[in-house]
């Protein structure tokens, strides 16, 4: 490579991370971010630098068009998905749960909703409600009329008001309600759980297929508590249990436990807590396919 070229990969490289964070919130998995932030390479290595004023403006049009493109593929398939279908969980850092927009942002429960907005109206919100766009630069990366782009915002805005949590927890709230969580489930005393858990607790599992999952949410405090309790020191992904680990770590800026095996991770779980400090939801991610960022170490950038 010479000298030339490096100058001309700087841009890139030093937008890289965050190219990959719009991504990831638009389309909800690493594997398909890190395809779409290298399609946006392709496009940024053929494109005529001399007309470029703003390299960062440039790519983060580039990526979000990119993405808006894969987003509509992936809705298709989507559909065709066995059981529910959650977001790739990734691995943060401990100081990303104590920003709350931050950690919003990219929790499980934020990403879920997202998956509910037209492609358009997800790009809209990440770029001005996430990264602070203004909505004439979003109109431009976009092609779209300031107008539209407006009613865009205004529309996925009160869409997801409407639907994330009712109640935001601290990170130490969340933290002590996961630790009682994982302490309840894994003492098998289905009493305990149930003082752990919302009347009204909601568990989605994503097995994608591949491994054993629920093929729709499970909801209300009795059925989760047994649904819990039965897969509880049970073979699961063809991993013994007494072959399992579990661990406390930060996932999607949120505490998150990790159920490990002997060749890695076989599954993820985060919850959401209500104003009482019990679990109000459960998004548990097993399909191998999504565990893949979480078994490299994989921090998601922000």
């Amino acid at each position: 490579m010479t000298v030339s070229d490096a100058l001309e990969e700087e841009p890139f490289e030093q937008h890289r991370n965050l190219l990959f964070a719009v991504a990831y919130r638009m389309l909800g998995t690493a594997a398909d971010a890190e395809d779409a932030v290298q399609d946006a390479w392709l496009r940024w290595s053929a494109a005529d630098r001399s007309e470029v004023t703003d390299p960062k403006a440039y790519l983060v049009r580039i990526t979000t068009n990119v993405a808006l493109d894969r987003l509509r593929s992936a809705q298709v398939r989507r559909e065709t998905y066995v059981g529910p279908w959650l977001p790739e969980p990734m691995l943060t850092s401990p100081d990303v749960a104590e920003d709350a927009e931050l950690s919003e942002s990219v929790s499980m429960a934020m990403l879920v909703v997202l998956e509910t907005l037209s492609p358009l109206e997800r790009a809209v919100f990440v770029l001005k409600e996430v990264f602070g766009y203004p909505y004439a630069e979003i109109a431009k990366a976009l092609d779209r009329s300031e107008q539209s782009v407006r009613q865009l915002g205004t529309r996925a805005r009160k869409h997801v008001e409407a639907r994330r949590p009712r109640f935001e927890a601290g990170g130490a709230e969340r933290r002590a309600a996961t630790e009682r969580f994982r302490d309840a489930v894994l003492g098998g005393d289905i009493n305990r759980l149930m003082e752990v858990l919302a009347p009204d607790v909601a568990l989605w599992t994503d097995g994608g297929g591949k491994v054993r999952a629920a093929l729709r949410s499970i909801n209300g405090a009795a059925k989760v508590g047994r649904w819990l309790t039965a897969i509880t020191g049970q073979r699961y992904a063809g991993v013994e249990p007494e072959d399992m680990q579990v661990r406390r770590v930060e996932i999607n800026g949120e505490p998150a436990l990790v159920v490990d095996g002997p060749d890695g991770p076989i599954s993820t779980v985060t919850v959401d807590v209500d104003e009482t400090g019990r679990v109000a939801a459960i998004h548990m991610v097993a399909n191998p396919d999504k565990l893949q960022s979480v078994a490299a170490g994989r921090e998601l950038p922000m």
